[in-house]
């Protein structure tokens, strides 16, 4: 303790939608650690060549007006700050680097990558490999950034990823932490926080996220803490690139809160995009967490808790191109059974789809919804494509709260626009009572039937009651 001088720096502010703006976040983020040791280095005795470097880089780094001086000594500036405090602590530097890779990211994500890489990776290269005055330097980021060389070159790396048990109890509060925390706040350790809050597995260790806890013991309120502090901008734009292949386990995550996929650990997804660094890219972004290693790439994950099913309701609607809110009010009438305005609302959602959304097939829509039902979560048992009755149901949704109508949709799809839409929804509630895939529900159910022409669609619907026979409800025309 106390024993060698450290470097801080966090770089997850560093994100901007131009070059010059990040060279000027950067120099910010490096300027808060000169700042904090400008009075000990301007009253030493130190060398007078230190001393002048040290000088230099501030001023450029503090101003931050001029952007082509500052990308000239941008690269240097850490080096030069580790060996001004060695030579006046007479002991090499610590240097802790937070979210090293957000400016990595957010510079892809801007589309100026080009411009800025060769500044990131000298930075972080000169800071690692260039810097006499290192001790230990310790790393923390989302994406393992390889492309640039960074750590080629380096003795003793060591990289743990969400799978390994090397410090897995550092990355976030184990249960008993959490109880002990909540008691020393004055706050009361409950099922809802551990639904909230807890659920991700490192290595073999079970934690709670340790910012969400320690938001709760400020505010008393079981809210989403930690998904708003993040703009998931690469997540975003990883999904709206997705491939088909992606997007059937991402559906199946959705429905069954867990998956078995392949997923790389190590790789950067805006490196090399395919489905593998992206589902690495999820887990080490704690969207989703190993639930079991199967092999090597082969992982069983599944959505951690109620906190990043928030998340993941909020993706959805960004992928769909649909307000949050709309969905919301769509959902909130199918929870009342007030099915007609529920038709209002699908339609208004199929129009405002972007056309990119190839809505082609049954299936197309089937899948729409099924990522619609991410909000549905904490209500409803949301099943799809299970065996029913006799047949296989497209989404059943069964109530978890006796308040609320249990829930069985079936779509339908025509390409030809002279077919009668209505009839077509009337087939498809008559295909659910035929084949009964609400056999399984009880009390109040809602049997919908959604038939499709490109973003026409019409809706039908029956309501009706396990012990009492079926009774035909208004059809509702889209």
């Amino acid at each position: 303790m106390n024993r060698h001088p450290v470097v801080f720096l966090s770089f997850q502010n560093v994100k901007a939608s131009a070059p010059d703006e990040m060279l000027r976040l950067l120099g910010r983020a490096v300027c808060s650690e000169y700042r904090r040791y400008y009075s000990l280095i301007s009253s030493s005795a130190l060398p007078e060549e230190e001393l002048r470097q040290f000088y230099e880089v501030y001023s450029v780094i503090s101003s931050r007006e001029n952007a082509a001086a500052l990308k000239e000594v941008i690269g240097s500036s850490v080096v030069v700050l580790c060996n001004v405090l060695e030579l006046y602590f007479g002991r090499k530097v610590y240097l802790l680097l937070d979210e090293y890779d957000t400016p990595f990211i957010s510079a892809n994500s801007g589309g100026y990558y080009s411009e800025v890489r060769d500044v990131l990776a000298g930075m972080l290269s000169f800071a690692l490999k260039g810097n006499p005055s290192i001790e230990k330097a310790l790393l923390t980021g989302i994406q393992r950034v390889a492309k640039e060389n960074i750590f080629s070159g380096l003795n003793n790396l060591v990289v743990c990823t969400a799978a390994d048990a090397d410090y897995a109890d550092c990355f976030g509060f184990t249960e008993k932490e959490t109880r002990e925390l909540l008691e020393y706040c004055g706050g009361q350790f409950t099922d809802e926080v551990r639904d909230m809050y807890d659920g991700y597995r490192i290595g073999d260790c079970e934690l709670y996220n340790p910012w969400s806890v320690s938001c709760y013991c400020a505010r008393k309120r079981p809210e989403s803490y930690w998904v708003n502090t993040g703009e998931n901008s690469i997540l975003k734009n990883a999904l709206a690139q997705q491939r088909s292949t992606f997007a059937e386990k991402y559906n199946t995550l959705v429905e069954e809160g867990k998956i078995t996929v392949k997923a790389e650990l190590s790789t950067a997804y805006y490196e090399k995009p395919n489905d593998a660094s992206l589902w690495g890219l999820l887990i080490n972004a704690g969207m989703v967490t190993i639930e079991e290693r199967k092999s090597e790439e082969d992982f069983t994950v599944r959505v951690p808790n109620q906190e990043v099913w928030k998340a993941f309701q909020e993706l959805t609607a960004f992928y769909l191109q649909v307000d949050e809110y709309e969905i919301g009010t769509m959902l909130g009438y199918l929870k009342t059974g007030d099915i007609d305005k529920f038709a209002e609302a699908y339609r208004k959602v199929l129009l405002e789809l972007p056309s990119y959304h190839d809505l082609k097939d049954e299936n197309s829509y089937h899948m729409m919804m099924l990522g619609i039902c991410t909000f549905l979560r904490r209500d409803y048992d949301v099943r799809s494509n299970r065996e029913s009755g006799s047949g296989w149901g497209d989404i059943l949704l069964y109530a978890k709260k006796p308040a609320l109508p249990n829930l069985a949709l079936e779509f339908k799809y025509t390409k030809d626009h002279s077919k009668d839409l209505e009839k077509l929804a009337t087939d498809a509630v008559r295909q659910i009572k035929e084949k009964n895939y609400y056999a399984d529900m009880q009390g109040e159910t809602v049997l919908i039937g959604l038939a499709h022409c490109g973003k026409q669609a019409s809706v039908v619907w029956e309501k009706c009651n396990i012990s009492k026979e079926i009774s035909p409800g208004e059809k509702t025309i889209v």
